[in-house]
């Protein structure tokens, strides 16, 4: 027989019909995500939730890269039911499905301690910048060097580019985000390079992902989004070792929150001459 917390919740995978209680969970901790962006992660992965009297107090979710790596975020539990254990539970859920694939997360100050208890390690910073009230002076070029549209025939250069820079098949993640979202892909000497996309989120937009082989060809996609939509909420996450942070305060984009990158398992082998400078969702890397 059940007893103690075990008597008092249950655990289960999550479902369409759990969104909008997910979304509240979200709300209450003051995340952005509409349940738009519920959907959307709900679409592309799969998740747990802990659920008393009925009611859904806690959250996990992860999305698979290929057979080998995933990422795992959205881990929630309600303020009324924490200290309980419920996040350990949801976490050993959702990484029993994982497997041994290599699952990489972005941790809180809160969570930290817990995932490490679970075997995740440490990389490295990454930085939430955000604003409306931005000012972006035009791009610099270098020779040979353009921003152009994204063209129905790129998406075979955007599945490479995103392979090469993270080390992990993400071929059906741009694929669900292509369709809903604006891009511009870098290119020099007419060979494409980079790319960014634009897509809506949380209070307004996002620039993410950016991926590009230096500093300069990433700050030349992502001014081409910020200078077209002036005075919009826009929003990136970037790694701190993207070098963007001072920019992007000078240009009135600042720094409103810190999450930890980690990582469980081997990390994916990324081709070092392809950066990824602002990430999907803090979620989906």
């Amino acid at each position: 027989m059940a007893t103690g917390i075990e008597a008092m919740v249950d655990l289960r995978r999550m479902t369409a019909q759990d969104l909008a209680a997910a979304h509240a969970l979200s709300s209450e901790q003051k995340w952005p995500h509409r349940i738009e962006d519920w959907e959307m992660l709900f679409g592309l992965g799969f998740g747990y939730v802990v659920e008393r009297d009925g009611d859904v107090i806690g959250t996990a979710m992860a999305w698979l890269y290929g057979a080998d790596a995933a990422t795992l975020g959205m881990v929630i539990v309600s303020p009324r039911a924490q200290g309980m254990g419920l996040g350990r539970r949801l976490m050993e859920a959702v990484l029993a499905d994982l497997g041994d694939r290599t699952v990489l997360l972005n941790a809180t100050d809160e969570g930290a301690p817990l995932y490490r208890k679970l075997g995740f390690e440490p990389i490295g910073p990454v930085f939430q910048h955000q604003g409306a009230a931005f000012a972006v002076p035009m791009a610099e070029l270098i020779p040979d060097e353009r921003v152009r549209p994204l063209g129905a025939k790129d998406m075979g250069v955007l599945r490479d580019l995103a392979r090469r820079a993270t080390g992990m098949d993400r071929d059906a993640l741009l694929d669900a985000l292509v369709p809903g979202a604006q891009g511009v892909v870098l290119t020099r000497s007419n060979e494409p390079v980079g790319f960014a996309l634009f897509r809506r989120f949380g209070r307004g937009y996002v620039v993410g992902p950016t991926i590009a082989p230096d500093t300069g060809g990433a700050k030349a996609l992502i001014s081409h989004w910020l200078g077209s939509n002036a005075g919009m909420f826009c929003r990136l996450d970037i790694p701190e070792e993207s070098g963007l942070g001072g920019w992007l305060d000078e240009l009135g984009l600042p720094c409103v929150g810190r999450v930890m990158r980690m990582v469980r398992g081997p990390m994916p082998k990324a081709d070092p001459a392809i950066t990824t400078f602002s990430l999907t969702t803090q979620a989906l890397g």
